[in-house]
């Protein structure tokens, strides 16, 4: 049997960040019926793009 591992959250910071009104309505209907945040769908992205920036 596995050992339980306690999980951690890694720290956080609160950033303000403008975004145009078409890119949110378009992240809301992708989220939508999804078990997904808004943060949660923008962090995913931004680390997609720096994987895409350190691949090239």
């Amino acid at each position: 049997m596995e050992k339980f591992k306690i999980p951690t959250q890694p720290l956080t910071t609160n950033k303000t960040i403008r975004f145009p009104n078409d890119v949110i309505q378009q992240v809301e209907e992708a989220i939508t019926g999804k078990q997904c945040t808004f943060s949660a769908f923008v962090i995913a992205a931004v680390k997609m793009a720096l994987e895409n920036i350190e691949k090239e």
